[in-house]
């Protein structure tokens, strides 16, 4: 019979020891290719359609809309809500429900004994039954609890602001990234087929170079030298594609196309100057009002605050309030239904000694963030004045290498006509049209990057591309209040829409 025991109890034991081993599977490959089918529908569903060209402020209206880390944010700001109306459920009071059975396997029995004699002085007897029906339902409220609780509430809302300061931060760098690839890609979209069709005159005159070396026609050192120079035209087209091939890809992550969706931009074909209508001072300040890292720090230094005001309540003995109904089946009750109440002082006598230190740590952090504050302030003028300096250089910058481009395009013009008049041979005219094509080149990204510049100036002043609020949530609207609110800021309108 006890062998039947142990063996019963030892099979238990491995039993439990095994039940306690965790094991894990690898992912099987056919759910991870279901997985990713799964997101790449998901990554493009319910999007707007493109209709014709696309232009700036539609770029920045899709990027804004589908673009996945915008949409990120979105979701935190949303859980960021949902955490501060869970945290406005701890100010209330604790309330607990308790209902069961209770049993047990023989009756609750006690006898007396004597404390002058030590014989017994009563015969066992019982005040409960031996299986009863019980509930509790008490609820407690603790009024230093409830400032705690609620000083931590506020702590939560200002967490809630913040992500939506870093939700702004996204929609800076978000349109500020459209803008550069949407320039860039500008550029890539005039000039690739230019490349194109001079590397194809190149690859020609090489094949007709190669014909006649093999024909031994003329000098060959000569006939070297000449293809030496066209493959050397090669690789500085080969350079200028790559450059340019990627800007639109770029852009269509950005917008969150999929990728290898054709599409054209709307270009106007003139290179428009902006104009900065607004004071360099007035861009100051509103980078150290509007900035969301400067505003983002302000509700952390609240934060900060709220967090010695707590660790100064704990300091504080509780006033504790209770109140509850009870009821057991037990026969022997004379009342097997009851309420009862009352009142406490609670005080962690522990928390007097710790509190000073505690303060001391709150104190310190309020310090830390009012000076990361400050030192955020002056990075942000730093960066309104870097942002200032590159528009106006960029401005240079595009001018000398419009000037440029205009001049070796007329001198294209004059290769050509000797070219035509047999004065000079291909590869002079390939390397006129080669030089031209890069000053073309040039042109266009120092202007890209004038418009991002441009862009870079207001981003870093912390004006927001949007107004609080939009009549729909259509593309067209968000291009609409994008244009409108870039409208406003080039005739020095710095103020948000109302």
């Amino acid at each position: 019979m006890k062998t039947s025991h142990k063996l019963f109890s030892t099979s238990l034991l491995v039993l439990a020891i095994s039940g306690c081993a965790v094991t894990s599977q690898p992912i099987d490959r056919s759910i991870s290719e279901q997985r990713a089918k799964t997101d790449l529908l998901n990554m493009f569903r319910d999007q707007e359609p493109l209709a014709g060209a696309l232009t700036l402020h539609d770029a920045m209206a899709r990027a804004l809309k589908y673009n996945l880390e915008g949409r990120l944010k979105i979701m935190e700001e949303a859980l960021a809500n949902r955490q501060l109306d869970l945290s406005s459920f701890d100010m209330l009071p604790r309330m607990a429900l308790q209902a069961g059975y209770v049993g047990r396997s023989n009756v609750s029995a006690s006898s007396s004994e004597s404390i002058q004699t030590g014989t017994q002085s009563l015969e066992p007897s019982t005040s409960q039954d031996r299986n009863r029906d019980v509930a509790d339902l008490t609820m407690v409220w603790n009024v230093l609890d409830f400032g705690v609780s609620y000083v931590s509430a506020k702590q939560q809302a200002d967490q809630r602001l913040i992500v939506q300061e870093r939700r702004r931060k996204v929609v800076h760098t978000i349109t500020q990234d459209v803008r550069s690839a949407y320039w860039r890609a500008m550029a890539a979209e005039g000039l690739l087929t230019k490349i194109d069709s001079l590397m194809a005159r190149v690859e020609a005159a090489r094949s007709n170079s190669q014909r006649l070396s093999e024909q031994r026609i003329g000098d060959p050192i000569q006939a070297l030298g000449y293809q030496r120079a066209l493959i050397e035209a090669t690789r500085q087209l080969e350079e200028q594609r790559r450059a340019l091939s990627l800007a639109k890809t770029e852009l269509a992550a950005l917008i969150n196309l999929p990728m290898g969706t054709d599409f054209s931009l709307a270009g106007t074909g003139d290179y428009e100057v902006p104009q900065l209508k607004v004071e360099l001072s007035r861009l100051e300040e509103e980078a150290l009002t509007n900035r969301p890292e400067l505003r983002e720090q302000d509700y952390q230094t609240r934060i900060s605050a709220a967090e010695t005001r707590k660790a100064m309540l704990r300091l504080l003995p509780g006033l504790e309030f209770s109140a509850g109904g009870h009821y057991d089946s037990n026969s022997f009750l004379e009342n097997q239904s009851w309420a009862d109440y009352g009142v406490k002082v609670t005080w962690n006598l522990f928390n007097v000694l710790s509190g000073p230190a505690a303060i001391d740590v709150a104190k310190a952090s309020e310090a830390v963030a009012q000076a990361r504050r400050q030192a955020m302030s002056m990075a942000v003028l730093a960066q309104v004045h870097v942002a200032n300096a590159n528009f106006h250089e960029a401005r240079r910058q595009f001018h000398t290498s419009q000037e440029l481009a205009q001049l070796d395009g007329q001198i294209v013009e004059q290769l050509r006509n000797r070219h035509k008049a047999q004065g000079i041979g291909e590869l002079d005219l390939i390397q006129g049209e080669l030089n031209a094509l890069q000053a073309q080149l040039r042109r266009d990204l120092a202007y890209a990057q004038l418009r991002n510049s441009y862009g870079q100036l207001f981003a870093s002043a912390g004006l927001d591309p949007l107004p609080a609020e939009l009549p729909s949530t259509q593309l067209s609207d968000i291009a609409q209040a994008l244009a409108d609110s870039e409208a406003r800021w080039q005739q020095g309108d710095l103020q948000p829409d109302s």
